[in-house]
């Protein structure tokens, strides 16, 4: 069989289609990269948020167009939209050959060659895969290190889709990322839900400090980069190994979602804004060259003028070096689903406010840039990042003369207007 894959989403996703894709691989079946030689296309969804559901079903829409046109004789579907409405997927979309839970990705083989509906229960550990290939650049890799969560956090459709945190055995990890670089990943990205809550499910308290300690022994190790951080279990002894080696990236990825009390407190967050001042203000002074990115929600119900005011002060006093900026989505099945609501055009409005505050930021940290010599990474022989750009979601800079593909190496910043970069390579 040869099958193709729209993985949708998160890293956290992709990561399961760098599985699944393996094991059909090891399995006989030949990946393609373009649906039209495929037999078979699998969508692997997303379903966190309206849109991200408005999405996939585009794309299943999409490949079942191939289908009846004969250009594919199958489609499959999978993925956090299956796992949130189950049944419901088949039943809007009674085309589709197979639909199966994400458990069910274990045995993805076996199940292609039913039809229907396969839901399995996500599984109560996470386990090394048995085989895994990389759906990103080869010198760039996600490292999943838990699944599911337990913040519950009042917006949010992770916990019931995800199931509870449970995190990767530090010895699977290990042996997962030293695989990854012997294939040639200079740069490892570790995700979950939650990293910083890592290991407290299988070691009883927080263990990312220790794994990245252990990280650091392995021989041909490039860089790691830490993302989704919560804002108050990032500490500083992390932030302080963080400092002492150039091995992690000074980077990180805090999703704070607001800052004002009022606001943190009905999305249920497990911080005040003075803890995550806090947790910024540590940072800053224990890593001085930290690149922080987040995510803000605008229109989360109740959220009052003056809450939006002082979250637009905020982000002007911390000067974000990447920055998400999201409308509320009322999801079904969440706490804030029967909040009262704020109209559509306010948020809107909101959202609109906040990317013209981030732009500004972006204007003053540019000026500051301009002459500075950063690290950066090399994703094309004139394109690439710098340490303060994760991979799929941060901006992109190009260079003023060919690098290899997979480096990383010192440039000068020679240009720099919002998040379109040039830096100048250095011997």
């Amino acid at each position: 069989m040869k099958f193709y894959v729209i993985s949708l989403g998160c890293p956290k996703n992709l990561t399961n289609s760098e599985e699944f894709s393996a094991r059909l691989i090891s399995k006989g079946h030949k990946m393609v990269f373009t649906p039209q030689e495929a037999d078979e296309i699998i969508v692997n969804t997303c379903g966190f948020i309206a849109s991200a559901i408005q999405e996939a079903k585009e794309e299943i829409r999409f490949a079942l167009e191939l289908k009846q046109k004969g250009v594919v004789k199958k489609v499959a579907v999978t993925g956090c939209l299956v796992e949130r409405f189950k049944e419901q997927v088949a039943k809007e979309f009674p085309q589709i050959d197979t639909v199966f839970s994400i458990a069910a990705q274990d045995a993805t083989e076996r199940v292609l060659k039913q039809t229907g509906t396969i839901l399995e229960p996500l599984p109560t550990s996470l386990y090394l895969p048995e085989y895994k290939m990389s759906l990103t650049a080869p010198h760039t890799a996600y490292l999943k290190v838990a699944d599911g969560c337990n913040n519950r956090c009042a917006y949010c459709t992770i916990p019931f889709i995800r199931g509870r945190y449970r995190s990767k055995p530090m010895a699977d990890v290990l042996r997962e990322a030293k695989l990854m670089i012997e294939n040639g990943v200079q740069e490892i990205s570790l995700i979950a839900q939650d990293t910083t809550s890592y290991g407290m499910d299988l070691y009883g308290k927080p263990q990312l400090l220790e794994l990245l300690e252990k990280l650091l022994k392995l021989k041909g190790l490039g860089r790691i980069r830490i993302m989704y951080g919560y804002p108050h279990r990032v500490t500083k002894e992390i932030a302080r190994l963080m400092a002492s080696t150039d091995k992690i990236f000074h980077y990180i990825d805090i999703p704070l979602q607001h800052i004002a009390d009022p606001v943190l407190k009905r999305m249920n967050r497990h911080c005040d804004g003075a803890q995550i001042r806090r947790t910024l203000d540590m940072l800053k002074k224990e890593v001085p060259d930290i690149s922080l990115r987040t995510n803000f929600i605008v229109g989360f119900p109740g959220e009052t003028k003056k809450d939006f005011n002082e979250l637009k002060k905020f982000v002007r006093e911390y000067e974000f070096d990447n920055m998400g900026v999201f409308e509320y989505f009322r999801e079904k099945g969440t706490t804030a689903y029967d909040m009262k609501q704020i109209p559509a055009r306010v948020k809107h409005e909101r959202a609109a406010e906040l990317v013209e505050v981030q732009s500004r930021v972006i204007d003053k940290i540019n000026k500051r840039l301009l002459g500075t010599i950063l690290e950066a990474i090399a994703d094309g022989v004139d394109f690439g990042r710098t340490y303060k750009d994760a991979p799929d979601i941060d901006g992109k800079v190009t260079f003023t003369k060919p690098v290899k593909v997979g480096t990383i190496f010192k440039a000068r910043v020679v240009d720099a207007e919002g998040y379109e970069r040039v830096l100048e390579p250095l011997k």
